[in-house]
């Protein structure tokens, strides 16, 4: 009697433990099957995060509240600085570099080969609904639309940019091959990417409504339509008759809280949501203009935050908030004109951090990473861990508990030790590749990052920003910092360090040529 008194307890005691436990896998106890969220912003830069930006000039209430309820990582990084490479990265679990650097050009074929294996599709396989909804930028097979005898037109396109076939070369009542729905993704909505043709919607693998126009800057102006800041950055190409882009961030925000809604309880689902803003053009909705201190880009964060509560309020709605684990971070950093936006109104997009978008200063991919799961993740954690969108793969595969194939996802680190509490005695990852061009390459580890070039930027900063930012020209072959003393990338330590510069350079070169960077 006495001995089956001590078991019981003894086994509540355990029961209890395990309860109050942070680390345990939540598979053991999840009374549903957990559903998986990813909003993945579009050139929002670190700073552009309000709750990681004491001096921001605009304000994100439903992100700095996502950021409260779940994780906040202030060393979480895109793979590239531009758009396609980021996003092959994030939904493949590899460097976008064992690809291609570039983004997809207009009318641009998939980036995916025969073989690729997304997240979509081993969450589809285990009976996940998989939903893809707003950018997509990873392109599609138009060339199978072609009708034969198909020419080019003489029509003026954007600088540097190939002439497009006139919108009457394409037969667009035909489905379009390798899109979304041929890599994993059960359905797709969304405009393609807002500032390439076609310029229509597109449900799943075909258009909504057929391109008859073409779009031209001309258009643009007999329409009056003008953008808020900056440029609209349009490549001339087929377009439906009236398409207005100030519609597509509306419409994609509706669609997704109906996608939502749409779910049926017992069932999981995944949900990429992929947001075109705060991307140019910068065309923040009438009811949002001027809600900011940092001009129309500011309030075209702040319409982007309001679609992510948007979304948030539908998951809340249809009591799926505890069983939903909700990833919001953004593909690189912002665009250039944040350097007129810093001298203008103050605000820095990039925070405190050197460089933007396209660079391989920390600023081109160092961007705002939140990671909320209620009953598992620590409210209101914040984390200094190196971590990449790549580690996604591995970690969502594993809160969901299905197993990741050999030779799959070969860079994606798994992070639920991390988002469970339970630190382990060596980091996650101890190294981190950062790239966008071929030509420039840096190479993180530890506190220590290595540049093998003079400079980490592509896109050229004004001598005004640099002087008001206290940056200097260095010299040196090669560039070397401390990122826990230097996180602002201002002092050169190549010089001074020569063995760790050496240490990092066979480490980027080991990195570069190896067939994968998660040890078995």
């Amino acid at each position: 009697m006495v001995n089956g008194y001590v078991q019981v307890r003894l086994f509540l005691v355990v029961l209890f433990t395990l309860l109050c436990d942070w680390s345990i896998t939540p598979r053991l106890f999840a009374a549903k099957p957990l559903n998986v969220l990813i909003i993945y912003a579009d050139d929002m830069g670190f700073g552009d995060l309000a709750c990681q930006n004491s001096d921001a000039k605009l304000s994100t209430p439903h992100l700095d509240r996502l950021a409260s309820q779940g994780m906040r990582f202030t060393d979480g990084h895109s793979s590239s600085g531009i758009c396609s490479p980021s996003r092959f990265a994030l939904l493949t679990g590899q460097y976008h570099w064992r690809r291609q650097h570039d983004i997809v050009k207009e009318m641009g074929p998939s980036i995916f080969r025969q073989g690729d294996v997304t997240i979509a599709m081993l969450l589809q396989q285990a009976g996940y609904r998989t939903g893809c909804i707003g950018k997509w930028h990873l392109g599609w097979d138009w060339n199978a639309l072609l009708k034969p005898g198909a020419e080019k037109t003489d029509l003026k396109n954007t600088p540097g940019m190939a002439k497009p076939y006139p919108v009457s070369a394409y037969d667009w009542s035909q489905p379009i091959p390798s899109g979304p729905c041929s890599v994993g993704f059960d359905s797709y909505f969304g405009d393609g990417t807002i500032n390439f043709p076609p310029y229509c919607w597109i449900e799943n693998d075909r258009v909504v409504k057929a391109p008859t126009e073409t779009m031209t800057v001309d258009y643009l102006r007999t329409r009056n339509l003008q953008t808020g800041e900056g440029n609209w950055e349009f490549r001339t190409g087929p377009m439906v008759d009236g398409w207005n882009p100030y519609e597509v961030l509306p419409a994609i925000a509706k669609k997704g809280v109906e996608w939502i809604h749409d779910q049926n309880v017992e069932h999981p689902f995944f949900l990429y949501f992929a947001l075109p803003s705060p991307h140019a053009p910068i065309i923040p909705n009438d009811e949002f203009v001027g809600s900011t201190n940092a001009g129309a880009y500011g309030d075209f964060v702040y319409q982007t935050d309001w679609v992510v509560g948007q979304l948030l309020q539908a998951i809340e709605e249809k009591k799926l908030a505890d069983t939903t684990l909700v990833i919001f971070t953004s593909d690189n950093g912002p665009e250039h004109y944040a350097f007129d936006r810093l001298l203008k109104y103050q605000h820095a997009s990039a925070g405190n951090l050197r460089g933007l978008k396209r660079d391989v200063w920390e600023g081109g991919h160092r961007v705002p990473f939140i990671v909320r799961w209620p009953g598992w993740i620590k409210p209101g954690t914040v984390t200094e861990a190196l971590v990449s969108q790549i580690d996604l793969f591995a970690t969502i595969l594993s809160a969901v508990d299905v197993e990741l194939p050999k030779q799959v996802a070969v860079d994606s680190h798994d992070l639920m030790p991390l988002l469970l509490g339970k630190a382990p005695s060596q980091p996650i990852r101890e190294s981190l590749i950062h790239n966008t061009y071929p030509n420039k390459w840096a190479i993180r580890s530890g506190d220590w990052l290595y540049i093998n070039a003079s400079s980490g930027e592509h896109t050229k900063s004004p001598e005004a920003y640099n002087d008001s930012r206290g940056y200097i020209k260095c010299r040196t072959p090669g560039l070397l910092f401390n990122l826990k003393q230097d996180v602002a990338q201002r002092h050169n330590l190549y010089a001074d360090q020569p063995e760790m510069v050496n240490r990092l350079k066979q480490l980027l070169a080991q990195q570069r040529s190896g067939a994968r960077t998660v040890l078995e």
